[in-house]
């Protein structure tokens, strides 16, 4: 057990990936992103995060821009609201070789990323009467560093060196893993001056009239084994990006309110989310999180799926049918792959393709099989899509067979996880530190382990299978998952309810004893309905409760538990997406009051936040006066099911059902905060048709509807 707890440590991200002094700014498209300081500058700083990645290697760890040798002072860096491009101001110091005054020069940096590439036009211009001369130097240099080197694994075998090959008119450095894989990029340049290239450093000879720019392209092409890119110029791929940002605005209906600060929260969260949308075989599929997550996961995009799908159904389409292509088939223990099991994540980086880390094709999670059995319900009950439903009921079927099968290993009727790979995850739910499951003595649980949340999904995908199955006219199959979810219910009622708690414990451990600690798992008991209404009445004022709600949120421990620790990954810490399955599961059952509660809390720590980018976590310190929460060095942001928050807290509030078999949206008892006083919901789309509708709310608290738009055969429901 114990080399166990050390490998998995392995896994663990270092806090000292990066420079907690440093503001790292993030552009990411599909599988490239860029981490960088405020001057658009990249650091060689060992295993610091700061650099150009792609398919889970960081190809560039230099990229620095000096004025004669000297570094240019920053005025001003920001993300454009499109979240396409990072623009940077910049002035020269004082040159006193060539007798520049301070704040003469205005050097523009414009960057953004696309597949494959990292774009950069940086433009200079003189405003003080005199001409100046001096040289502007570019290094690029690269380290082709694997991602989990980057996060603190050090590696047992010795790798090859990056070697340079030399060219008239652009640079080129190629290194060859020990996967086999050539991995190389090219720097190309346009400029309206003259330049040298000197090995890795570009030198520019500036010559400045007053008023008049002077214009620097360059592009840097990242390849992997063979493959040969056309040369796009600057001009041509930001007009394909603009083109790409307008396209994106139909993919999600629109949000208006009457709170601007509301308005920019969702606006930023929309647009997060679009720049994880990667482009796979079978659709898009929103990647969970830059850096450290940057590739598909299961549990990840299921959730963040779910938190959209109200607003934004086909990426649910896409994410089932990405996931059901890439279900295990066979047995395969390294991976921890069994027949109908859903993917953990899926990477293609050297540590993956050499077997280094286990994460090429992984399936480490117990969680992602009955979620994909539940998104796929609320998929067919959003959009009536039943073609999708046929095409996927086999793997629905082979995900509901692992359930009994292979999920509960010991035939309890509890499913439970204990891992197979050598060097796989010790801790297979959402909560995947080696030491995020506990008893109340502080001792970790002994595997098998079978947790609350995990009863939770299978309840509900029995149930959403059930329902399925009646859809297809299969009325036996329909009544057995119907009553083996009723079995489930009671049994769990009576395993895991703890009146002392007045909770849910998190798990049974292998012995089948209770870790009776307080957590937030037991709030994702909620939104599946597997909880009684007295008990869900009496679980919502526990979580939150001093010691699990901190003000920001609830958090991931209880304060009162022996492992606290605010600034932990999961036992003490506060994550959105939790806060949103949370807040879903208490509307389910109409306590409004504690939703609101919640909705609140992420959104005004939103605005403690740059850019109101919600993170993927935050520490769960105490709320104190006139301070934001407290930030978690390495977390992941943007971070899909994080960005995905707002959009699930909102359906919370608005208790909205969309349901395309009935042709029904239905609003149950709304309740809207004090800061939401006029909601506009445009374009929301019932299949091929849309809806449109404005929400107010009185200063006495009522609600009233205005429908802008509505197809003639659905109908819109309040009670």
């Amino acid at each position: 057990m114990k080399e166990e707890i050390v490998q998995e440590e392995a896994y663990h991200i270092s806090s000292d990936a990066v420079n907690s002094d440093e503001v790292n700014m993030v552009l990411n498209y599909s599988n490239t992103f860029a981490v960088f300081d405020r001057s658009g500058n990249i650091h060689p700083h060992g295993k610091m995060v700061q650099g150009i990645y792609h398919k889970g290697t960081r190809f560039i760890n230099t990229l620095v821009l000096n004025v004669n040798g000297e570094k240019p002072l920053l005025l001003s860096g920001s993300i454009k609201e499109g979240n396409s491009i990072y623009s940077a101001d910049l002035t020269n110091p004082m040159l006193k070789k060539c007798n520049i005054q301070e704040n003469a020069v205005h050097i523009e940096r414009h960057q953004f990323v696309r597949e494959g590439a990292f774009y950069e036009e940086i433009k200079i211009l003189q405003y003080e009467p005199e001409c100046c001369s001096f040289n502007l130097t570019l290094d690029v240099d690269g380290d082709f560093k694997d991602i989990f080197e980057i996060r603190g694994i050090k590696r047992k075998v010795e790798t090859n060196n990056a070697y340079p090959v030399y060219h008239n008119e652009y640079f080129e450095t190629t290194y060859l893993g020990l996967d086999g894989i050539e991995r190389s990029f090219e720097v190309h340049f346009q400029s309206d001056v003259e330049y040298t290239l000197e090995r890795n450093r570009a030198v520019f000879f500036i010559n400045l009239i007053p008023k008049k720019v002077v214009t620097i392209h360059y592009c840097i092409h990242f390849l992997t084994g063979k493959e040969k890119k056309k040369a796009v110029s600057y001009a041509e791929a930001s007009e394909l990006n603009q083109l790409e940002l307008n396209q994106s605005k139909t993919l999600f209906a629109d949000i208006k309110t009457s709170n601007a600060q509301f308005n920019h929260w969702v606006y930023r969260s929309e647009k997060d989310f679009i720049s994880l949308l990667s482009q796979t075989d079978y659709g898009k599929y929103p990647y969970a999180g830059v850096p450290w997550y940057n590739t598909p996961f299961g549990r990840d995009g299921i959730i963040a799926a779910m938190e959209i799908l109200w607003i934004n159904p086909e990426i649910t389409k896409e994410v089932l049918i990405f996931l059901a292509t890439n279900q295990a088939v066979d047995l395969i223990p390294e991976k921890d792959a069994e027949p109908g099991k859903i993917l953990h994540e899926a990477r293609n980086g050297e540590m993956a393709n050499t077997g280094e880390v286990p994460f090429k094709q992984y399936y480490g999670t117990i969680d992602a099989t009955p979620l994909f059995i539940i998104l796929a319900g609320m998929y067919y009950d959003r959009t009536g899509d039943l073609n999708l439903i046929k095409q996927i009921w086999p793997n629905i079927m082979a995900a509901l067979d692992w359930i009994d099968k292979y999920g509960d290993i010991d035939g309890d009727g509890f499913v439970e996880y204990i891992h197979k790979s050598e060097n796989g995850l010790t801790n297979q739910g959402w909560k995947d530190s080696f030491d995020s499951i506990m008893h109340e003595n502080n001792q970790l649980a002994d595997p098998p382990i079978a947790l609350c949340e995990v009863q939770s999904y299978v309840y509900g995908a029995k149930n959403h299978a059930g329902k399925l199955a009646l859809e297809l006219g299969n009325q036996n199959l329909s009544m057995k998952w119907f009553n083996e979810a009723s079995a489930l219910k009671k049994s769990f009622s009576e395993h895991f309810w703890d009146e002392e708690l007045s909770s849910f414990v998190l798990a049974l451990d292998g012995h089948k004893k209770p870790c009776r600690v307080k957590s937030s798992n037991a709030g994702h008991c909620l939104f599946t309905g597997i909880a009684d209404k007295d008990k869900a009445v009496i679980l919502a004022d526990t979580l939150l409760d001093s010691d699990m709600f901190s003000g920001w949120g609830v958090r991931t421990l209880s304060s009162s538990s022996g492992r606290y620790n605010p600034m932990s990954y999961h036992n003490g810490s506060i994550w959105p997406h939790d806060n949103a399955l949370i807040a879903y599961g208490l509307s389910k059952y109409g306590l409004q009051k504690h939703v609101l509660k919640i909705m609140g809390s992420i959104f005004d720590a939103s605005l403690f936040i740059e850019l109101q980018r919600v993170p993927e976590l935050y520490c769960g310190f105490e709320k104190r006066q006139g301070i934001g929460p407290t930030a978690y060095p390495v977390a992941c942001s943007p971070q899909a099911w994080a960005v995905g928050t707002v959009f699930m807290l909102l359906q919370s509030c608005l208790r909205i059902d969309i349901n395309a078999i009935n042709k029904t949206i239905t609003f149950d008892r709304i309740t809207l905060p004090d800061y939401l006083n006029e909601i506009h919901l445009t374009d929301l789309k019932l299949g091929n048709e849309k809806c449109s509708l404005i929400i107010n709310r009185s200063k006495y608290g009522n609600i009233s509807f205005n429908i802008v738009h509505k197809p003639d055969d659905w109908e819109i429901v309040t009670n």
